[in-house]
């Protein structure tokens, strides 16, 4: 079994930063000559000017539900069902280079997979989970319409496994071809690779299954050990029918690896600023991928940089893993109140860090309080700011609230920015 994929994953920390940095004005003068929508996004942008961290943060953040609207709109117009973000397409599309599938996700939002090998880089991700070339792999993510079953099928094809499209349901019929055909790895959501192990123990069957690559949904230690204890060694990665694999798991079992092609970003929720290396977050990533070159892509997930190296001796950045969404967006007394409202409230005042809109009270008793962490060198006890600070949570939110002033370094780091601590009974 091979230990690593290839030489990237291994290669100093330092070469890899450089590597990419150096792919960015390339990727993102690809990205205005040949998508409508960056185009537009990125006007007046100089691609040469986009060579660092720094410099890409200055770039406009693209969220999930910006990417929906641009979609709904151009296709309501009768124009590119993407949205001017893809490079390729079909004959009769602006962009009639040739791509390979079109799916269809919750929104409905529609995403392109290009010809490439291992377009969604998953291989990467099966090797770090055991898999080996040869192998026959049962793959249980949904073929109808969604990218999940077309990006496990084409890692697994690229390192040479035999696929077993068994898709979700017909759990019978896909435990009589589990006992027939043997495979030994398995591939799909942790909660249905739960449901054929314990279908097949009532009916006396033993499954041949050894590994695992996971995704789709949460999988908790609990699920993890269960499955080990019935001889299957399951590892989840984390991707997006949008980026493909961001980042996955290895046999040290301490975060997630990021793939060697994703320059990863953590902001803080409801902006589009960086946060302090291992503070909670809103993931933000940008894709080597000229086929749909998303940059700066929000995926509304919630995670943090894991500080130290991998003892895999993989050398890339690792992340804690999903830690929720990003988006908390809550009504109040009738009002949505959204993370970026907060964040706007803090911006009008440089003396604060961050902060946290606690939401009490019962039902049609809605109270807030916006605890707010002040920068290090600033007195908490500043009746002055606390005053101006009500105002401006006011003024922006539409609603009354209270003001709680903190020292550095009080609020948690779990990138919650609106916490709803209502009760409903």
């Amino acid at each position: 079994m091979p230990a690593h994929y290839d030489a990237l994953e291994t290669r100093a920390p330092a070469e890899r930063e450089a590597a990419l940095l150096a792919a960015l004005p390339a990727h993102v003068r690809h990205a205005q000559t040949h998508s409508a929508a960056y185009a537009d996004l990125l006007a007046g942008v100089s691609p040469e000017a986009i060579c660092s961290r720094s410099a890409l943060a200055q770039l406009p953040l693209l969220r999930k539900i910006e990417l929906l609207a641009r979609q709904q709109a151009s296709r309501a117009a009768g124009g590119d069902p993407f949205g001017g973000f893809s490079t390729i397409g079909w004959l009769g599309l602006r962009q009639a280079a040739t791509a390979r599938r079109v799916y269809q996700s919750p929104g409905p939002i529609y995403e392109p997979e290009g010809l490439a090998p291992d377009y969604w880089r998953v291989a990467r991700a099966l090797v770090a989970a055991g898999f080996e070339p040869g192998e026959l792999v049962h793959n249980c993510f949904s073929y109808h319409l969604t990218p999940g079953a077309w990006m496990m099928e084409s890692g697994a094809q690229a390192l040479g496994c035999t696929v077993i499209p068994g898709g979700v349901g017909n759990t019978e019929q896909q435990l009589a071809a589990l006992a027939d055909l043997r495979p030994s790895a398995y591939t799909g959501t942790p909660s249905f690779l739960r449901i054929l192990v314990e279908k097949a123990e009532q009916a006396g069957q033993k499954l041949s299954i050894s590994k695992a690559l996971v995704s789709g949904e949460a999988f908790p230690p609990s699920l993890r050990d269960w499955l080990q204890e019935r001889g299957i060694a399951a590892y989840q990665c984390y991707a997006t029918a949008d980026a493909g694999v961001i980042a996955y798991e290895t046999a040290a079992r301490q975060g997630l690896v990021l793939d060697e092609q994703v320059l990863l970003e953590i902001v803080r929720p409801g902006t589009a600023e960086p946060v302090p290396e291992g503070e909670v977050g809103e993931v933000v990533v940008t894709v080597f991928n000229p086929d749909y070159p998303l940059l700066r892509f929000g995926t509304g997930d919630l995670s943090a940089i894991l500080l130290g190296p991998c003892p895999s001796g993989r050398s890339n950045a690792r992340i804690k893993g999903w830690l929720g969404r990003a988006d908390q967006t809550t009504k109040i007394k009738g009002m949505f109140v959204h993370p970026g409202q907060v964040a706007e409230v803090l911006r009008r005042h440089p003396e604060l860090h961050k902060g946290r809109l606690v939401v009490s009270g019962q039902m049609a008793d809605d109270q807030m309080l916006l605890r707010a962490e002040l920068r290090p060198g600033f007195a908490a006890a500043s009746a002055d700011l606390a005053e101006a600070l009500a105002h401006s949570l006011r003024e922006v939110t539409k609603l009354r609230g209270q003001v709680e002033l903190l020292d550095p370094g009080t609020l948690p780091n779990d990138g919650k920015v609106i916490e709803d601590a209502r009760r409903y009974d």
